[in-house]
């Protein structure tokens, strides 16, 4: 069962809206995700099979650990199109879900993919420094890729914490480190400028993206320098969450070597036509990057600084409630 109260979304920004934005972060992220919603899970091949399922209960574990599994109610922050918590709920980490977002346009995309996983989720747009859910509301809060979003990282905290029901916990994860931002942005406008420079001799031009396609993207990831407010410093982050009040904080980071290939692969694909990129060429980055991740996982992260690896994970319980004597 599905449930929504939200305005409409609002998936094509003027011109005027998105100078606007440049001046209010805010109506940046609503904008930015809402012209994303459409075609979100694609352009970072997000699905909800077994693929992303094993995924993100990877991801969970590695922060969290299986001991209070299953969850029975769940609040994905910042939710876009439901990829974080949905694959939770798929994968048997959480039983009933709740889905919030800034932009309406994510959060109606994230409820109908719900639906068509026969998923109990309700869901209401958000803004993650006034969570509209009563105190004790949860026991579980995630999110993936957004507190960098967030103008105010500590207050969000301090809500997160309010919903929670005492004993309750966090899991934040896919948020950029510094070190990992700086280089994989580098490595993004490298191959973005190549590829759509090079697609412009004659005997590639059958892979080059119309340009008011790629004029479109120009746009997009204009907005989305706007909208990403903050890269963390993992020790930085652990601080954030202490001060908020939560307890049995720890951060975690992982993807290096595959960042440095992913963030290009991604990037080349995000710039060529999609019927360009056969099936073959798909596992071919996908069975890649697991091989990395695994590389990063097994090895690297024994001997590199946390600092130096992309993604950062973090989480955290609220304070249990005091017993009476």
């Amino acid at each position: 069962m599905t449930r929504v109260s939200d305005p409409a979304p609002n998936p094509h920004a003027t011109a005027d809206e998105v100078q606007a934005a440049y001046h209010d972060p805010k109506l940046a992220n609503v904008l930015y995700h809402d012209w994303e919603a459409g075609t979100y899970d694609e352009k970072w091949s997000i699905s909800y099979d077994e693929r992303c399922i094993s995924y993100a209960t990877e991801v969970f574990n590695a922060v969290a650990g299986t001991q209070d599994q299953p969850y029975g109610h769940a609040m994905e922050l910042g939710s876009g199109t439901g990829f974080f918590l949905l694959n939770l709920m798929q994968g048997g980490v959480i039983k009933k879900g709740s889905v919030t977002d800034l932009s309406p346009g994510m959060v109606q995309v994230a409820l109908r993919n719900a639906k068509n996983l026969g998923l109990d989720v309700d869901g209401r747009v958000a803004d993650a420094e006034r969570i509209p859910y009563d105190d004790n509301s949860f026991d579980l809060v995630v999110g993936h890729a957004v507190l960098h979003h967030i103008p105010d990282v500590r207050a969000a905290f301090r809500e997160v914490l309010r919903v929670l029901k005492p004993g309750g916990r966090f899991v934040f994860a896919g948020e950029p480190t510094k070190i990992g931002d700086f280089y994989a942005r580098r490595l993004g406008r490298l191959t973005w400028w190549l590829t759509t420079n090079i697609t412009k001799l004659p005997p590639l031009r059958d892979w080059r993206r119309p340009q008011r396609e790629l004029d479109e993207s120009s746009r997009a990831a204009a907005l989305e320098a706007v909208v990403d407010l903050h890269t963390f410093d993992p020790s930085e982050l652990e601080r954030m969450a202490l001060g908020a009040g939560a307890v049995d904080v720890r951060a975690v980071t992982d993807e290096f070597s595959a960042a440095l290939v992913g963030w290009p692969v991604r990037t080349f694909e995000a710039a060529v036509p999609q019927e360009k990129l056969t099936l073959r060429w798909r596992l071919f980055a996908y069975h890649t990057w697991l091989r990395l991740s695994a590389l990063d996982r097994k090895v690297l992260s024994k001997v590199l600084p946390r600092e130096l690896f992309y993604n950062v994970m973090i989480t955290g319980t609220k304070p249990a409630a005091p017993t009476e004597l």
